[in-house]
């Protein structure tokens, strides 16, 4: 019908006198008032129609919205789950506000396509469709791992910084950038000029933003908050996506492991209210309570009389200490190398051989001649892989001092 308006009109007042013609002509106008009813399309007078000019776009996009629904659909039944499609929420572009949920599914856009979509069963009550996601940042969330996904967070570029600390009184002058620079002469390649028409560019960027204003060539007003409101431009137009794994274990597995599991974090922190009452929300309320029961057969938390429940001292760093106690012992005789922990504000030194995914996260394993030990893993140490490392343990965290590979010398 597109193709035969004249000027997005269609005239089907002529009824055709062969059966086939009349069959076609019925079928056209049935579809007219389907449009109609859609906003799509408007009868002028009977059998005058006029197509909206959005009439092809907004069906395809339809056509790609039932598409994506079904796919969720099929997602949730894999898990032998149902969701009212009232809650699915399919976003364009990264979730403004971080999403929280169990991963349902991970797939390639298209054949050709070189980002994934995922599917996620959020703690918000709604079922979420993510597209454009970098396979990287899920390589180690299988289905059923719960992650954390929203925008990168933007902080202050370099180029901001300098301009605050070269702007008197809330002005910028790039000739007295060009000065300094000079002087310090730290600048690669000695381009000093082209160094600061750099930031020059971007205050017109951020002057197009109504952050900064050119009073002339070599005198630019700059807000006091200038480094705060240069990040929050910047974190508007950031469509990166950041994505954390939270925990690679389902809701089951965590239920009764040995480690500190994301349901013992959300236990000792007494704010639920991310939680909805359905969906998702409701089976992470069901498997806390059971986790609760978990600790309390245990001897890991007791029930108070006032029916408020008391959980053991440092109750994380314990269920950490006995799970890296139990999977390192686990490890050694597979290694036929001893295990040894880690103690607190210890530095340790060895090769960094691989990692292991543990209920409690994600540990490095870090081997000498005589024996390995478990630490805190941390994305930097990848690119170490098979070198000396070395690093200091505290708090159930690491700081990295990342080495020379060690060779052999003749």
């Amino acid at each position: 019908m597109a193709e035969e308006a004249d000027g997005r009109f269609l005239d089907l007042r002529h009824e055709p006198g062969e059966p086939k013609p009349q069959f076609e002509r019925t079928l056209r106008l049935r579809r007219l008032a389907k449009l109609g009813r859609m906003g799509l399309a408007t009868e002028h007078a009977p059998g005058v129609w006029e197509l909206n000019e959005r009439v092809e776009p907004t069906l395809r996009e339809l056509g790609e919205r039932g598409d994506i629904i079904r796919t969720m659909q099929r997602s949730l039944a894999a898990d032998g789950l149902e969701r009212d499609p009232l809650t699915f929420h399919i976003h364009k572009t990264v979730p403004a506000a971080p999403v929280t949920g169990r991963v349902l599914d991970k797939y390639l856009a298209n054949e050709l396509g070189d980002n994934l979509t995922v599917v996620v069963d959020g703690i918000d009550g709604r079922t979420h469709h993510i597209s454009n996601i970098d396979p990287r940042q899920l390589d180690d969330a299988r289905i059923g791992s719960v992650i954390e996904i929203g925008r990168a967070e933007a902080s202050a570029r370099p180029s901001d910084r300098a301009i605050a600390a070269i702007a008197e009184d809330g002005i910028y002058r790039p000739s007295r950038h060009l000065e300094q620079a000079k002087f310090e002469g730290r600048v690669p390649g000695g381009d000093y000029e082209g160094y600061v028409d750099a930031h020059v560019r971007r205050l017109e960027a951020l002057r197009r933003a109504g952050i900064a204003e050119r009073i002339d060539a070599d005198q630019w007003r700059i807000p006091e908050d200038f480094d705060k409101r240069s990040a929050a431009y910047d974190a508007i137009r950031n469509t990166q996506a950041n994505i954390r794994v939270i925990t690679t274990f389902d809701l089951e597995s965590q239920i009764t492991a040995d480690g500190a599991t994301w349901l013992d974090r959300r236990l000792v922190s007494p704010d639920a209210s991310d939680l909805a009452p359905a969906g998702f929300g409701q089976q992470v309320r069901d498997a806390m309570e059971r986790r609760r029961e978990h600790h309390i057969d245990h001897g890991d938390a007791a029930r108070q009389q006032d029916g408020r429940i008391a959980y053991r001292r440092n109750l994380l760093a314990t269920l950490r200490g006995r799970e890296i106690a139990r999977a390192g012992s686990e490890m050694a005789m597979a290694k036929a190398l001893p295990f040894r922990a880690a103690a607190d504000g210890e530095t340790v030194s060895g090769k960094f051989t691989g990692t292991v995914q543990l209920s409690s996260g994600k540990f490095a394993i870090v081997e000498k001649s005589h024996e390995f030990t478990l630490v805190p893993w941390r994305p930097v140490i990848d690119r170490q892989l098979g070198r000396e490392v070395i690093g200091v343990v505290q708090g159930g965290s690491v700081s990295w001092q990342l080495g020379r590979q060690r060779r052999l010398g003749l």
